[in-house]
């Protein structure tokens, strides 16, 4: 894509943004790690700076590192602030999801997956429900998330799983289990992050590996917001369910304006996405239906 026409697209979606009304999650609020996280593994891999409000893993040859969430949580808006790993990051897998980890386990992913110097991260997303993935959609970011920090969140409600990327959603799962689609509404998730090595996988299908002279790699994290329900791991229900703020109606669809940056993603920016897959698919997988702009 020709840099005048990339430009020409961050206008138009500057421009929506400033004479439409939307109806964007609530403002993610800036807490320290300690508030809501604790080391899962490696704890001797993460930096703790300014006083949690900024924090690094770390992932060498021997180990790589991630945290979790104190609480387990039905439904809300979860937010981190994260800075990739810079330079060839090829191999490394920087993840950020939702889980219930169990058998039949809801999931819900960001995966940024890391690549040689020069060429452009991959970030992946899917949605496990009832221990059912291979839900992938692919993207090219439309900057370098290794040069400063972005907001990447998610907003689940019954209606919907929304990613976004600072303001902009690039995904949408839709609930379809009126098209025997199973949704996640009844298994709370604790909220993961890590980085690590995948090199068997993640650039290039395992074709390129970790270059271990570049070590230590080192992604960067900030603004650890959560606003969900939390509940216990055994709860079916949210006490509060419908009085949230992520309950409303404005907030059970995208607006007019969002669904025209998920466009602008989608026509710009995608490069797989499963719903259009027929040699994994013949037939288009119901929940695709819903997925307006596939």
């Amino acid at each position: 894509m020709a840099s005048s026409s990339f430009f020409l697209c961050l206008c138009f979606l500057s421009l929506y943004s400033t004479i439409a009304m939307t109806a964007q999650p609530r403002k993610p609020i800036d807490v320290p790690f300690q508030n809501n996280y604790v080391p899962t593994w490696a704890s001797d891999h993460i930096k703790y700076i300014n006083g949690g409000n900024e924090v690094q893993l770390y992932l060498d040859k021997y180990t790589g590192t991630g945290f979790q969430s104190k609480g387990s949580y039905l439904f809300g808006h979860f937010s981190m602030r994260m800075r990739l790993v810079p330079g060839d990051s090829a191999g490394t897998v920087t993840a950020f999801y939702l889980s219930s980890q169990n058998s039949e386990h809801d999931e819900i992913d960001f995966e940024f997956l890391g690549n040689r110097s020069g060429q452009p991260y991959i970030l992946q997303t899917n949605v496990f429900t009832g221990g059912k993935g291979d839900r992938e959609q692919r993207i090219y970011l439309w900057f370098d998330p290794s040069k400063g920090y972005h907001y990447y969140s998610i907003l689940w409600n019954l209606y919907q799983i929304v990613f976004f990327v600072d303001d902009v959603p690039i995904r949408v799962f839709k609930n379809s289990k009126d098209l025997g689609v199973r949704f996640p509404f009844n298994q709370p998730m604790k909220i993961y992050s890590s980085l690590w090595n995948a090199d068997d996988w993640a650039t290039r299908g395992g074709l390129e590996k970790t270059n271990w002279a570049n070590a230590p790699f080192i992604a960067a994290y900030q603004s650890f917001h959560i606003d969900g329900c939390e509940a216990s791991t055994e709860a079916k229900f949210c006490a509060t369910q419908g009085k949230r703020w992520w309950d409303q109606k404005e907030f059970q669809d995208l607006d007019g304006l969002q669904y025209r940056r998920l466009y602008w993603v989608r026509q710009k920016f995608t490069i797989y996405n499963y719903c259009s897959d027929r040699s994994r698919y013949p037939a288009v997988p119901p929940e695709c239906h819903r997925d307006r702009d596939f």
